[in-house]
């Protein structure tokens, strides 16, 4: 059973296709590293930060996601009840 392409991995291949280019494979050391370094990055990134800088981090981070204007948004005064 194949996997389902998307129109972009569609669009990738007639490319790769009609250049005759290669995808360069990854190497597994590297693979392995790099997610080595990701899985322990942001628990080590947490253990430094203080308990203040990681409240503004926080609060930051919930403006931006509470701030943010919604689409069909409309004032209360103009919904009927």
């Amino acid at each position: 059973m194949t996997k389902r392409q998307d129109v972009n991995e569609i669009a990738f291949s007639i490319l790769r296709e009609t250049t005759k280019e290669s995808v360069k494979e990854k190497k597994p050391a590297a693979v392995a590293l790099g997610r080595l370094g990701g899985l322990k990055g942001g628990k080590a990134r947490a253990e430094k930060l203080s308990a203040n800088r990681r409240s503004q981090i926080a609060k930051k981070a919930a403006m931006a996601r509470w701030s943010k204007k919604k689409k069909f948004d409309v004032p209360i005064k103009y919904i009927e009840k």
